[in-house]
Protein backbone atom coordinates (compact mmCIF):
# COMPACT_ATOMS: atom_id res chain seq x y z
CA UNK A 1 0.00 0.00 0.00
CA UNK A 2 1.30 3.41 -0.92
CA UNK A 3 0.15 4.86 2.42
CA UNK A 4 2.37 2.34 4.21
CA UNK A 5 5.28 3.31 1.97
CA UNK A 6 4.66 6.98 2.67
CA UNK A 7 4.82 6.30 6.39
CA UNK A 8 8.03 4.27 6.04
CA UNK A 9 9.60 6.99 3.92
CA UNK A 10 8.62 9.83 6.25
CA UNK A 11 9.84 7.91 9.31
CA UNK A 12 13.07 6.95 7.59
CA UNK A 13 13.70 10.54 6.57
CA UNK A 14 13.14 11.72 10.14
CA UNK A 15 15.68 9.16 11.34
CA UNK A 16 18.16 10.80 8.96
CA UNK A 17 17.34 14.24 10.35
CA UNK A 18 14.96 15.34 7.59
CA UNK A 19 11.38 16.50 7.82
CA UNK A 20 9.61 16.03 4.49
CA UNK A 21 6.30 17.62 3.58
CA UNK A 22 3.53 15.26 2.49
CA UNK A 23 3.86 16.56 -1.07
CA UNK A 24 7.57 15.73 -1.10
CA UNK A 25 6.91 12.21 0.13
CA UNK A 26 4.26 11.75 -2.56
CA UNK A 27 6.62 12.94 -5.32
CA UNK A 28 9.42 10.69 -4.10
CA UNK A 29 7.03 7.74 -4.35
CA UNK A 30 5.96 8.90 -7.82
CA UNK A 31 9.63 8.79 -8.77
CA UNK A 32 9.86 5.28 -7.31
CA UNK A 33 6.83 4.29 -9.42
CA UNK A 34 8.59 5.46 -12.57
CA UNK A 35 11.84 3.73 -11.59
CA UNK A 36 10.05 0.46 -10.94
CA UNK A 37 8.10 0.70 -14.22
CA UNK A 38 11.13 1.49 -16.38
CA UNK A 39 13.23 -1.13 -14.62
CA UNK A 40 11.03 -3.82 -16.15
CA UNK A 41 12.27 -3.01 -19.65
CA UNK A 42 15.47 -0.99 -19.10
CA UNK A 43 18.19 -2.13 -16.71
CA UNK A 44 18.40 0.98 -14.52
CA UNK A 45 19.34 -0.46 -11.13
CA UNK A 46 20.42 -3.80 -9.69
CA UNK A 47 17.88 -3.57 -6.87
CA UNK A 48 14.53 -4.29 -8.53
CA UNK A 49 12.28 -5.40 -5.66
CA UNK A 50 10.10 -2.47 -4.67
CA UNK A 51 10.18 -3.27 -0.97
CA UNK A 52 13.97 -2.94 -1.00
CA UNK A 53 14.12 0.07 -3.33
CA UNK A 54 12.70 2.46 -0.75
CA UNK A 55 15.67 1.96 1.57
CA UNK A 56 18.38 1.13 -0.97
CA UNK A 57 17.51 3.99 -3.32
CA UNK A 58 15.36 6.69 -1.74
CA UNK A 59 16.58 6.74 1.86
CA UNK A 60 20.18 6.03 0.89
CA UNK A 61 20.08 9.06 -1.43
CA UNK A 62 18.31 11.26 1.12
CA UNK A 63 21.10 10.49 3.62
CA UNK A 64 23.23 13.02 1.73
CA UNK A 65 20.84 15.93 2.27
CA UNK A 66 21.73 16.78 5.91
CA UNK A 67 25.34 17.26 4.78
CA UNK A 68 24.62 19.79 2.04
CA UNK A 69 24.17 22.88 4.23
CA UNK A 70 23.83 26.22 2.40
CA UNK A 71 24.46 25.41 -1.25
CA UNK A 72 22.81 26.49 -4.46
CA UNK A 73 24.36 24.29 -7.17
CA UNK A 74 25.09 20.57 -7.27
CA UNK A 75 26.11 18.06 -9.93
CA UNK A 76 25.45 14.33 -9.64
CA UNK A 77 28.16 12.58 -11.66
CA UNK A 78 27.26 9.21 -13.16
CA UNK A 79 23.69 9.76 -12.04
CA UNK A 80 22.38 6.53 -13.56
CA UNK A 81 18.72 6.33 -12.60
CA UNK A 82 18.92 9.71 -10.86
CA UNK A 83 20.42 8.53 -7.61
CA UNK A 84 21.10 10.45 -5.48
CA UNK A 85 20.33 13.55 -7.58
CA UNK A 86 16.56 13.28 -7.95
CA UNK A 87 15.80 12.56 -4.27
CA UNK A 88 18.13 15.44 -3.34
CA UNK A 89 16.30 17.75 -5.77
CA UNK A 90 12.91 16.75 -4.33
CA UNK A 91 14.09 17.28 -0.75
CA UNK A 92 15.92 20.55 -1.59
CA UNK A 93 13.92 22.45 -4.23
CA UNK A 94 16.14 25.48 -3.54
CA UNK A 95 19.17 23.70 -5.04
CA UNK A 96 19.80 23.54 -8.78
CA UNK A 97 20.71 19.92 -9.52
CA UNK A 98 22.46 18.76 -12.67
CA UNK A 99 22.26 15.03 -13.47
CA UNK A 100 25.26 13.90 -15.50
CA UNK A 101 24.74 10.59 -17.31
CA UNK A 102 26.57 9.36 -20.41
CA UNK A 103 24.39 6.32 -21.20
CA UNK A 104 21.52 7.39 -23.42
CA UNK A 105 18.93 4.89 -22.16
CA UNK A 106 19.42 6.16 -18.61
CA UNK A 107 19.51 9.80 -19.72
CA UNK A 108 16.21 9.19 -21.50
CA UNK A 109 14.69 7.95 -18.25
CA UNK A 110 16.03 11.00 -16.41
CA UNK A 111 14.50 13.36 -18.95
CA UNK A 112 11.19 11.54 -18.60
CA UNK A 113 11.21 11.89 -14.81
CA UNK A 114 12.21 15.56 -14.91
CA UNK A 115 9.35 16.27 -17.32
CA UNK A 116 6.79 14.01 -15.61
CA UNK A 117 7.45 15.36 -12.11
CA UNK A 118 7.91 18.94 -13.34
CA UNK A 119 11.31 19.22 -11.64
CA UNK A 120 12.09 22.81 -12.48
CA UNK A 121 15.31 22.74 -10.43
CA UNK A 122 16.80 19.80 -12.34
CA UNK A 123 18.64 19.61 -15.66
CA UNK A 124 19.97 16.53 -17.43
CA UNK A 125 23.38 16.52 -19.08
CA UNK A 126 23.49 13.53 -21.42
CA UNK A 127 27.20 13.06 -21.93
CA UNK A 128 30.50 12.34 -20.28
CA UNK A 129 31.57 14.42 -17.32
CA UNK A 130 34.73 15.46 -19.16
CA UNK A 131 32.53 17.42 -21.59
CA UNK A 132 31.00 19.64 -18.92
CA UNK A 133 31.80 23.32 -19.08
CA UNK A 134 32.92 25.06 -15.91
CA UNK A 135 31.56 28.56 -16.38
CA UNK A 136 29.37 28.09 -13.29
CA UNK A 137 31.29 26.47 -10.45
CA UNK A 138 29.44 23.83 -8.49
CA UNK A 139 29.18 24.06 -4.72
CA UNK A 140 29.03 20.27 -4.48
CA UNK A 141 29.73 17.36 -6.78
CA UNK A 142 28.22 14.12 -5.53
CA UNK A 143 28.98 10.59 -6.75
CA UNK A 144 27.23 7.45 -5.56
CA UNK A 145 28.46 4.61 -7.76
CA UNK A 146 30.95 6.20 -10.12
CA UNK A 147 34.25 4.55 -9.31
CA UNK A 148 37.38 5.10 -7.28
CA UNK A 149 37.97 8.36 -5.43
CA UNK A 150 40.91 9.43 -7.60
CA UNK A 151 38.71 9.20 -10.70
CA UNK A 152 35.84 11.04 -9.01
CA UNK A 153 37.97 14.03 -8.01
CA UNK A 154 39.61 14.11 -11.45
CA UNK A 155 36.18 14.52 -13.04
CA UNK A 156 34.88 16.90 -10.38
CA UNK A 157 37.82 19.31 -10.18
CA UNK A 158 37.14 21.26 -13.42
CA UNK A 159 33.52 22.07 -12.50
CA UNK A 160 33.90 22.87 -8.80
CA UNK A 161 33.73 26.37 -7.39
CA UNK A 162 36.93 27.47 -5.58
CA UNK A 163 35.53 26.31 -2.24
CA UNK A 164 33.50 23.44 -3.66
CA UNK A 165 33.44 19.95 -2.18
CA UNK A 166 33.10 16.40 -3.44
CA UNK A 167 30.71 14.10 -1.57
CA UNK A 168 31.47 10.47 -2.36
CA UNK A 169 29.05 7.79 -1.20
CA UNK A 170 30.76 4.51 -0.35
CA UNK A 171 30.01 1.26 1.44
CA UNK A 172 33.02 0.43 3.57
CA UNK A 173 35.62 3.10 4.29
CA UNK A 174 38.03 2.76 1.32
CA UNK A 175 41.42 3.32 2.91
CA UNK A 176 43.23 2.16 -0.23
CA UNK A 177 41.38 4.71 -2.36
CA UNK A 178 42.13 7.48 0.11
CA UNK A 179 45.83 6.73 -0.25
CA UNK A 180 45.44 7.19 -4.02
CA UNK A 181 44.01 10.72 -3.80
CA UNK A 182 45.95 13.02 -6.12
CA UNK A 183 48.13 15.80 -4.76
CA UNK A 184 46.14 18.82 -3.70
CA UNK A 185 43.17 16.83 -2.38
CA UNK A 186 42.36 15.83 1.18
CA UNK A 187 39.70 14.06 3.20
CA UNK A 188 37.86 16.85 5.04
CA UNK A 189 35.33 14.65 6.86
CA UNK A 190 33.91 11.16 6.92
CA UNK A 191 30.42 10.28 8.12
CA UNK A 192 29.29 6.78 8.94
CA UNK A 193 25.60 6.71 8.07
CA UNK A 194 22.92 4.38 9.35
CA UNK A 195 20.33 4.25 6.58
CA UNK A 196 16.89 3.03 7.73
CA UNK A 197 15.65 -0.06 5.88
CA UNK A 198 19.14 -0.76 4.54
CA UNK A 199 21.33 -3.42 6.10
CA UNK A 200 24.61 -2.29 4.65
CA UNK A 201 27.64 -0.34 5.74
CA UNK A 202 27.53 3.22 4.38
CA UNK A 203 30.04 6.06 4.54
CA UNK A 204 29.89 9.58 3.15
CA UNK A 205 33.30 11.04 2.38
CA UNK A 206 33.75 14.79 2.07
CA UNK A 207 36.74 15.70 -0.09
CA UNK A 208 38.12 19.12 -0.82
CA UNK A 209 41.09 20.69 -2.49
CA UNK A 210 43.79 21.58 0.02
CA UNK A 211 45.03 25.13 -0.04
CA UNK A 212 48.45 26.40 0.98
CA UNK A 213 48.51 28.26 4.30
CA UNK A 214 49.29 31.95 3.80
CA UNK A 215 52.49 33.18 5.41
CA UNK A 216 52.56 36.03 7.90
CA UNK A 217 52.69 38.56 5.05
CA UNK A 218 49.53 37.11 3.54
CA UNK A 219 51.33 35.60 0.54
Amino acid sequence: MKSDEALRLARGARALGLVLADAQVARLLDYLDALERWNRVVNLTAVRERGKMLGAHLLDSLAVVPHLAAISRLSDLGSGAGLPGIPIALARPDVRVRLVEAREKKARFLRHVVRDLALTNVEVFAGRAEALRAEHGEDVVVARALGRLAEIVRLAAPILAPHGRVLAMKGHLPQDELRELPAGWRLAAVHRIEVPDLRAERHLLVLEQSRPVADENGA
